[in-house]
């Protein structure tokens, strides 16, 4: 099933100006949205670099929990 949703003229050019030959809208948008293809990355860091970005994104990712934790139960009192 299909969706419309509404965008400001000037997201829809900017999504248009990033739309690659033979992509859809939707594509576009799919592609603009999401994480960038691990073999895209291959080659650009060093396995040491790796590790210290994994490190980083799990200390950042709890950090996230706990925030959200403190905040549903500031909502709830």
């Amino acid at each position: 099933m299909a969706k419309m949703i509404r965008v400001p003229d000037e997201y829809h050019a900017w999504v248009k100006a990033h739309n690659e030959e033979g992509e859809t809208m939707f594509e576009t948008l799919r592609r603009l949205t999401r994480e960038p293809d691990p073999e895209a990355l291959a080659g650009i860091l060093s396995s040491d670099e790796v590790d210290d970005a994994r490190q980083a994104a799990e200390r950042f990712g709890g950090r996230d929990e706990e925030r959200l934790k403190r905040a549903r139960e500031a909502f709830e009192e």
